[in-house]
């Protein structure tokens, strides 16, 4: 690649630059970087990376993070403007071409995208995947730009209010995210909680971050550094819609069959601007959850569709049924992250995601010191970042537009079609959790819990969302008790934060209290016994409260503290649900559904339960052959036997359509995962028998 001189390498024309914006103002350098960004080959450079994003976030568990790590070695020859142009270019787009798997399939491409499932999905279902498409990308475009702009406004005043976050401002933060449990559950608060409890104590499986004490680790080097997050993420949110789609045996729309994917473009973009205050209030939600180290991703766009929930009229009947303002509120908090995690990133040189770690690493390559340099001598550099993450959302936004309707036009294709491979795609992007087996087996064990909990109307949001924020809530919380004793509860942060996670838990409950007519009116409804066959999963959750209490109880104080908490009250919250389940009987929702409005609605209810459940039952035998096979033979030789024998025994798929089917999702697979990002698949017995000098790729 040709390289231009550039920050990096012209040290004494960008030190003078930087005199001379500090005397002409920010404006002049905003220009100058536009200029150097305007460059046709610097343009080039990040159109690349464009595309390359979007590849990254239509691939379910690769991720920024991945594509980050396999471009940064080529940035090393280039000027500085062109390589931050090049790596934010991926980065600004990854979340924009998350919601094509997460709206067609149900499979979210990343965690910041799971929340999009909800909403998303169920309008593909019923014919409007271009509408959900065309929302969601004009919503990634303005939070992408909304939080471009948030950068720009935020780096010169940022570094005098960074002082005022510490450990006690974090734990807060996760708090008042933990807090959002409640509104996830829709009409079943106390289950939300119940979930959420859990989430939290499989959070703190591994070593306890203060004494190194092992807890619940099953005595396995796998779960020493606690659950990966990619495994649990597809597990929950995407092998359910899979495993439903088997079941049905029906296309994910087979009301697009007679529709144009394109009819619903203009809509969905219509939706984003009927929605603009929504847009912005998620957008300056995304921005600030990503400014805040350590709080992730994975848990944006649920805050932002829990505001969504709780504040948009008549959301609580229709979210989580194919309610486009679902989707806006999650896909604009989601783009503008990007822009807020680049504040600390650039102001401190704390980078608030691991993919921001990436770029520090970046800095350091091409002599750029994060800190007072990047607001003064260099802050052209950091103007022409603001300019790439604009460009680039405004690009990726159109390559979208371009190319939806042919994306829409997948929700049609029969399910033998679609199965196998995302089937294979899945596995390989559950596998980049720590790229080992225990990958796999948590894939096809949270993909059963999964199902359950869909097919018995439990809330999977609040499992998630303690699974993310428990690590977090745990680590902070001793850092603050042992830096500022319980001084730090008295500090107007933290006051204000749990203030809002009190309001937050409580504000169902007094919504279902006056639903019903008051507590005089709801103790009436206090009846015989009666139960259902979903009472049945009660009995594995009180199981699991409590062995991982009986487990607890032999710790130390410090390491036992919060899981014997948190147990205790899942373990209360579990009993009171259940006996809610058996003697409480509340009228029927407003659709008279019974079923709870956060969860998607199955796409199997036609079927007698015997047919489900045998349906089922075949589906994941043929997660447990790819395991088996896999460790048997290797990755390429799985992929051809999987697909082959599910569209074969599935629906007598022709031999014409299945081999060329075969034949290039390997060597698509090959090509991506063995030959660029250069995966180290596990020794398989076959290839324990082969001589070490022979390299058999997936073997």
């Amino acid at each position: 690649m040709t390289s231009t001189p550039g920050p990096a390498r012209a040290g004494h024309s960008i030190a003078h630059l930087g005199g001379e914006n500090l005397e002409t103002g920010m404006l002049d350098a905003a220009l100058h970087a536009l200029q150097m960004i305007s460059d046709p080959y610097r343009l080039m450079i990040l159109a690349l990376g464009v595309v390359i994003g979007l590849v990254v976030g239509i691939l379910p568990g690769i991720g920024g993070l991945a594509g980050t790590a396999l471009l940064l070695p080529f940035t090393f020859s280039m000027d500085t403007y062109t390589a931050f142009a090049f790596l934010l270019g991926l980065g600004a787009v990854t979340a924009t071409g998350d919601p094509i798997p997460a709206i067609l399939f149900g499979v979210p491409g990343g965690a910041g995208s799971a929340a999009t499932v909800l909403d998303g999905l169920p309008m593909a279902r019923r014919g409007e995947a271009g509408r959900a498409l065309s929302a969601a990308y004009m919503a990634s475009l303005l939070g992408g730009l909304f939080g471009a702009a948030l950068l720009a406004l935020a780096i010169p005043v940022m570094r005098p209010m960074m002082k005022y976050i510490g450990s006690p401002e974090l734990l807060a933060f996760a708090v008042f995210g933990i807090s959002m449990v409640a509104v996830m559950a829709g009409k079943s608060p106390i289950r939300g909680l119940v979930a959420g409890c859990l989430g939290l104590l499989l959070a703190m499986i591994g070593a306890d971050p203060k004494t190194g004490t092992e807890r619940w680790t099953l005595d396995t080097l796998y779960l020493y550094e606690g659950l990966p997050i990619l495994p649990v993420v597809l597990g929950l949110f995407a092998l359910p819609e899979l495993c439903d789609l088997s079941i049905s045996r029906a296309s994910i729309s087979t009301g697009m069959i007679k529709q144009n994917p394109k009819d619903g473009m203009l809509q969905g973009a219509r939706d984003v601007f009927r929605n603009w205050w929504l847009v912005i209030r998620c957008g300056w939600i995304g921005s600030l959850l990503g400014a805040v180290p350590g709080i992730g991703g994975a848990i944006v766009d649920w805050v932002a569709y829990a505001h969504a929930r709780s504040t948009v009229k008549g959301a609580s009947e229709t979210f989580g049924k194919g309610d486009v303002r679902g989707v806006i509120a999650s896909e604009s908090a989601n783009n503008a992250r990007e822009g807020g995690a680049l504040i600390p990133t650039i102001a401190f040189g704390v980078p608030a995601t691991a993919t921001m770690s990436l770029l520090l690493s970046a800095f350091l390559v091409h002599g750029l010191q994060p800190g007072p340099d990047m607001l003064g001598p260099n802050l052209s550099v950091t103007y022409s970042m603001i300019w790439s993450v604009a460009i680039a959302n405004i690009l990726g936004a159109g390559l979208c537009y371009l190319f939806s309707g042919q994306f829409a036009k997948l929700a049609t294709l029969r399910y033998t079609l679609i199965l196998p491979t995302v089937m294979g795609i899945i596995y390989i992007g559950a596998f980049e959790g720590t790229r080992t087996w225990g990958d796999l087996y948590a894939l096809l064990i949270f993909g059963i819990i999964g199902w359950t909990m869909k097919q018995s109307r439990w809330p999977r949001p609040p499992l998630l969302l303690g699974i993310v924020l428990g690590d977090i809530f745990e680590r902070y919380l001793f850092i603050s008790i042992d830096r500022y004793g319980t001084d730090w509860f008295a500090r107007p942060i933290v006051i204000v934060l749990f203030a809002l996670a009190f309001v937050g838990i409580l504000r169902p409950l007094r919504q279902d209290i006056v639903s019903q007519g008051g507590i005089a009116r709801m103790v009436s409804m206090i009846g015989s016994f009666r139960t259902k066959t979903s009472d049945l999963l009660y009995l594995p959750v009180i199981i699991v409260f409590s062995y991982m209490l009986w487990q607890a109880r032999d710790w130390d104080s410090e390491p036992a503290t919060v899981p014997l908490f948190v147990g205790t009250l899942g373990l209360g919250l579990t009993v009171i649900s259940l006996l809610s389940q058996w003697f409480y009987h509340p009228g029927e929702p407003a659709d008279g559904s019974g079923r709870m409005h956060m969860e998607l609605e199955a796409e199997t209810e036609h079927l007698t339960q015997r047919t489900i459940y045998t349906r089922a039952v075949v589906f994941f035998a043929w997660l447990v052959f790819f395991i088996v096979s896999m460790a048997l033979v290797g990755i390429f030789v799985t992929i051809p036997l999987f697909v082959i024998g599910y569209m074969r025994s599935e629906a007598k798929e022709r031999w014409r359509l299945v081999l060329p089917k075969a034949v290039i999702l390997t060597l698509f697979i090959y090509v991506v995962f063995d030959q660029i990002l250069h995966i180290p698949w596990p020794r398989t017995v076959v290839g324990e028998f082969l001589p070490s000098n022979w390299r058999v790729p997936g073997m």
